[in-house]
């Protein structure tokens, strides 16, 4: 007998975990399916910790599953086709990973199981493939799955693309602002000190930064290191993560993108679920872990324990005070229609327009705002280290 955690769902909803002992994960999840409980994984205790696996990059995982989707509408059987994939794959640690799976599979997991084994894996994509096994069209889940993806991913890029400017604008200013204090500055620097006359303050002052810079700059450096590094960490950690986020939301113009942003996420991972034929209590969960927004998460897992007691979606939502006006009355329309999957996507659409639309209008008034500080800050420290030199040519004048 083997000891497995059970991590399970009743009949309204309460999710639970729980130690068993059985044969194996298949006869441990019958049992339970059996009984009435809606089942979301069983791990082997020996593999919780198979969580630290590499992560494999989204455009290749869309590759293996688009190519996996073929091969099982051409007819293979499932097994033969993640062995066949596993074989052809390039990268060392997705092949162990599709092998693993292959493995788990002939010894009688389901397909979902074995992928939630290995950890590193989307929690929509194998919730999707469970709902799949559950319905017996796992072929439309994974399409449904792709086409959800390669949305997100498209509108991912759409965003990265937009702010490649801006920061190459921001390096730019920092790498010209480091040059000028450490390379040029030093020079002037030697030159007043051959004339031995008084200097302006701004002048001083800028000489002073310089040298300090040239003989602290490097443990200046180290520091900065150093606190980037314990800010990362500190960024993992739960507290640091709800901290973070609710700054990132509390920003004038960015704030509300980002508010939209995980919004439309949100919208389009609860869409797909449900069409996928999960009950809402466990899509309102996994669409709440998949979002990176802590704030948006937490409020979408309090309006959870209300849409057990039955109260309807929209309102559970309005009732947490997270969500914008209109996504509520969007929701609460797709619920009385009955059609609230189509609903939610048009919510997605709706708001990645608008982010779209939204930071588009902010970047063209952030890249001339650089432009004028860059201009500014250079502006300002040749008038400083040249002021010297025009008050030698004024009291020339003057003494002729």
């Amino acid at each position: 007998m083997n000891e497995f955690v059970v991590r399970l769902a009743d009949e309204r909803g309460r999710v639970q975990e729980q130690t068993h002992l059985a044969a194996t994960a298949e006869e441990l999840r019958a049992r339970f399916t059996q009984a009435g409980y809606y089942v979301y994984s069983v791990k082997a205790r020996g593999t919780l910790g198979m969580s630290s696996r590499k992560k494999v990059k989204l455009e290749t995982f869309l590759v293996f599953n688009q190519q996996f989707l073929t091969l099982i509408r051409a007819g293979l059987p499932i097994l033969g086709s993640l062995e066949l994939l596993g074989r052809r794959q390039k990268i060392a640690h997705f092949r162990g990973q599709l092998a693993d799976v292959a493995g788990r599979v002939k010894t009688g997991e389901s397909i979902s199981q074995a992928f939630e084994a290995q950890g590193g894996f989307p929690l929509v994509y194998t919730t999707t493939l469970l709902a799949g096994e559950r319905s017996g069209n796992l072929e439309e889940v994974l399409q449904r799955y792709l086409d959800f993806q390669r949305v997100s991913l498209t509108f991912r890029k759409k965003l990265k693309a937009s702010l490649i400017y801006p920061a190459l604008l921001i390096v730019m200013v920092i790498a010209l602002f480091i040059f000028l204090i450490t390379f040029v500055v030093p020079r002037f620097a030697q030159l007043y000190e051959q004339l031995d006359t008084q200097l302006p303050a701004l002048t001083t002052f800028l000489l002073s930064l310089g040298q300090n810079a040239q003989h602290y700059g490097i443990y200046f450096a180290a520091v900065i290191v150093l606190v980037a590094f314990l800010f990362y960490r500190w960024m993992k950690t739960d507290a640091g993560a709800t901290a973070l986020d609710k700054v990132r939301i509390s920003l004038p113009i960015f704030g509300a993108v980002w508010l939209k942003y995980q919004v439309g996420l949100f919208s389009r991972t609860l869409s797909t679920l449900l069409t996928g034929g999960l009950p809402l209590v466990p899509s309102l969960e996994t669409a709440a872990r998949s979002i990176d927004s802590r704030q948006v998460a937490n409020a979408v897992m309090r309006s959870v324990e209300t849409v057990r007691e039955g109260q309807g979606l929209a309102r559970s939502l309005e009732q947490t005070k997270a969500f914008p006006e209109l996504a509520i009355e969007m929701i609460e329309v797709g619920e009385s229609t009955g059609a609230l999957p189509q609903m939610l996507n048009s919510v997605a659409e709706f708001f990645e327009e608008d982010v779209q639309t939204s930071l588009t209008a902010a970047m063209s008034l952030i890249e001339p705002l650089i432009l004028v500080v860059m201009g500014v800050v250079v502006v300002t420290i040749l008038i400083a280290l040249y002021l010297p030199i025009f008050s030698l040519g004024a009291t020339g004048v003057t003494g002729r």
